[in-house]
């Protein structure tokens, strides 16, 4: 034998052969790709949990941009020497309009000042004194003549494409009401403030001269069956000043309201339904002390009303009802800027905003229903002496008191976000009180949009409330049951059917609580409450029954098998239950327990309601929390229980002080997994609930959920836009709530686990 030659010792192993060697090189590679992988597997997680972070951080960080705004051009005032009474812009902010003193009204390139079209308005034998305009979205203009007339005349432009593609307009005039001007001022003598509102059925017109003279016109159309031409028939009605200098004259859309500003600070306000005695007692005042009135304008929609005085404060006003239901005008919110007077206001054609000019120079631009001041900087030297805004609210013209144009270029792309517009009550047109809506859209562009998010989070934790308030106690209890008293053999029967639920669509619960549950609990509505009452007191009553019975009855079921039993008794008991309801109805309730709800109680109630979004919901939710809790309290080491029970503590204070507290941190994280489920439901809370945005605890009302409404939103919705990019928001805060629900688990967790692991 050589000496080379290892001596193996009788009876010992040897390690080191080279199948062994193998072997273990195998296993040492496979443990390196499973440690491998589930590390890899474990940073994906988190890269794409970061990656929707971020998305959604991408998307949302636009909204709380400022505005931006830049000189495009500065040129002389194209046209004729004289005063310009009127700026307008045309969709593409390509060309605009200038409407001069003498009758002139000048089109021109805004890039350069080039004279493009120049017409003069008929029947101007005098100058022209003012122009007032419809509506800042309108491009119906009216203007007042030196001779008491007025004329009602309307910009437009005429698209054209050549062989190329490149597009280029023709700009014109329009006489709706055609080219004789109205007669409205009495003796000749000149209009110096006008108001003018069209509408479907009529027109009205509203004249003060420099003699005191104020007067309204009211028209009233007529189609011509034969010829289809709109025909006037005209009524004038003379209104009292008071003797009062009026300083603007405005009319409200529905040609209700007329109101009258005077360089005094006071407003009067005439119904034009009843012109002869003003809607308020007693003038308005809107001024604070020490400051002058200088400019009024209606915010878009006619509904508002934006004041500017000297001490660079902008107000808005509209009307409100009262507590005796009669309407008061009202300071809805002020925008403070600088010290120098407002000399211009600026409606946007499209959004509830406006821009501001005043006598220092600086252009400021606001929104009222975010109740923001999106930008404010120093852009001229010399006063202004009129502003206005593109129709998509992206350039400005202003006019300087030397005679030259300024076109502004804007980039202003969401002036309608604001912490307090998203989270806080805010103040609408035609709402009497602040209050949290969510309304993203509407039939006309004169909409105010209602972005709160908050009713949205209240439904979304008011649907998770309900659910949780259903699922949690009938999940842990009946995991605790499941794990500590079944037999052996139901348990393998009841938890594969109880995780076998987790498999139902959603969308399968959702059609069945919308469509069957919700109509099945409106009629059944006494029957739903007295099956509340009754199934514990059947199930105790059932529980006495059968601890008194006799052993040798007792004896013939199983042991843990005693809750099957409880089968039959529930069934009776809903069965009872919901045969009682309509007597019940009828005793109790006049034979309608829906209408003593709302009537007697002031309880709202809507079909589609928390309710049914809690047991629909809440029964979704109970196999994750059933299963999870579940296998933490059948995972606890048998030797606490074995031990607990040898020094005479019986099985229930063997679980409430010894497999509960050791089990409570897989408990408690099904319950805030179940939890993280039932805030981002989506399809049961869609279909189930009415989608109705309203902030209230009501189990008898529905509500909209963060997670249902970008479902429901986001298809319609145009990419980047604000709607659209308030909907990423939602979903961020969608993330953020199970973010936070997640760690404030874990900390818990963790903590339980470090207190009880030494059991």
């Amino acid at each position: 034998m050589s000496d080379n030659t290892v001596q193996q010792s009788p009876g010992k192993l040897d390690f080191n052969t080279p199948t062994l060697k193998r072997q273990r090189r195998v296993r040492n590679l496979k443990d390196r790709l499973a440690a491998g992988t589930i590390a890899t597997g474990g940073i994906s997680v988190i890269v794409a949990v970061l990656m929707i972070f971020f998305y959604l951080l991408y998307e949302v960080v636009p909204l709380m941009g400022s505005a931006e705004v830049e000189t495009a051009a500065a040129y002389d005032a194209p046209g004729p020497d004289g005063e310009t009474l009127w700026l307008a812009m045309e969709e593409q902010a390509e060309i605009g309009m200038r409407v001069v003193d003498d009758g002139s009204v000048v089109f021109f390139r805004t890039a350069d000042g080039s004279i493009l079209q120049t017409y003069r308005l008929p029947g101007a034998q005098g100058r022209v004194t003012v122009v007032a305009n419809e509506d800042a979205a309108s491009r119906w203009l009216a203007a007042g003549y030196a001779d008491g007339r007025v004329l009602v005349f309307k910009h437009s432009y005429k698209a054209h494409f050549d062989e190329n593609g490149h597009r280029s307009f023709t700009p014109y005039l329009e006489f709706p009401f055609g080219q004789v001007p109205l007669t409205v001022l009495d003796r000749g003598e000149p209009v110096v403030e006008l108001g003018f509102r069209n509408a479907e059925e009529g027109a009205a017109v509203a004249a003060s001269g420099a003699d005191g003279q104020l007067k309204l016109a009211l028209l009233e159309k007529e189609e011509n069956f034969m010829t289809g031409e709109i025909e006037l028939s005209s009524r004038r009605l003379a209104l009292d000043a008071n003797g009062s200098t009026v300083h603007g004259l405005l009319i409200d859309p529905d040609l209700r309201w007329l109101f009258i500003p005077y360089r005094s600070g006071k407003m009067d306000i005439f119904d034009l339904r009843n012109p002869s005695s003003p809607v308020l007692n007693g003038r308005v005042d809107l001024m604070e002390s020490g400051a002058r009135l200088t400019v009024v304008e209606h915010l878009l929609g006619g509904i508002s009303l934006l004041v500017g005085d000297s001490t660079g404060r902008v107000s808005q006003w509209f009307l409100v009802r009262d507590d005796q239901n009669e309407y008061a005008l009202r300071k809805v919110r002020t925008f403070e800027k600088g010290d120098s007077a407002i000399v211009a206001i600026a409606p946007e054609h499209r959004r509830k905003g406006f821009l501001a000019v005043n006598a220092g120079g600086d252009v400021s631009l606001y929104n009222t229903t975010a109740h923001r001041s999106v930008l404010s900087e120093p852009f001229f030297e010399r006063n202004s002496l009129f502003a206005v805004l593109a129709p998509r609210a992206n350039a400005a013209l202003i006019q300087t008191d030397e005679g030259k144009l300024h076109f502004l270029r804007i980039d202003n792309e969401h002036p309608e976000v604001s912490l307090s517009s998203l989270w806080s009550e805010v103040w609408y047109e035609n709402y009497q009180e602040p209050e949290y809506i969510w309304q993203s859209s509407a039939a006309n562009n004169d909409f105010e949009p209602k972005f709160s998010l908050a009713p949205l989070a209240f439904g979304t934790l008011k649907a998770a409330f309900y659910a949780m308030l259903l699922a949690t106690p009938l999940a842990v209890c009946g995991a605790m049951y499941t794990a500590f008293f079944m037999g052996p053999g139901l348990r393998r029967k009841v938890k594969p059917m109880i995780e076998l639920m987790e498999a139902l669509p959603t969308v399968i619960l959702g059609f069945l609580a919308g469509l069957w549950l919700a109509p099945f609990i409106e009629r059944a509505l006494p029957g739903i409450f007295a099956l509340l009452l009754l199934t514990p007191i059947g199930i105790l009553a059932f529980g006495y029954f059968w601890q008194n019975a006799p052993a040798r009855l007792r004896f013939l079921v199983p042991e843990g098998w005693d809750a099957a039993l409880l089968i039959p008794v529930i069934l009776i008991v809903g069965w009872l239950s919901l045969s009682l309801s309509v007597p019940l109805e009828a005793l109790f309730f006049g034979g309608d327990m829906r209408s003593w709800l709302s009537n007697d109680l002031g309880i709202p109630y809507d079909q589609r309601n928390a309710l049914v979004v809690g047991i629909a919901m809440g029964f979704a939710v109970i196999p994750t929390i059933f299963s999870i809790s579940e296998d933490a309290l059948f995972s606890v080491p048998r030797h606490l229980v074995q031990g607990s029970l040898a020094l005479g503590a019986t099985p229930w204070q063997t679980l409430v002080r010894v497999v509960l507290p050791t089990a409570s941190p897989g408990i408690f994280s099904g319950v805030m997994i179940g939890l993280g489920r039932a805030v981002g439901e989506t399809m049961i809370v869609l279909m189930a609930t009415g989608n109705t945005p309203i902030m209230d605890a009501n189990i008898f009302e529905g509500m909209r959920t963060l997670s249902a409404n970008i479902a429901v939103e986001m298809p319609e919705s145009e990419v980047g836009s604000t709607h659209y990019r308030i909907l990423f928001l939602a979903a961020f805060v969608l993330f953020l709530f199970t973010f936070v629900f997640n760690t404030v688990a874990e900390l818990i967790r963790q903590r339980l686990r470090a207190k009880y692991g030494s059991l």
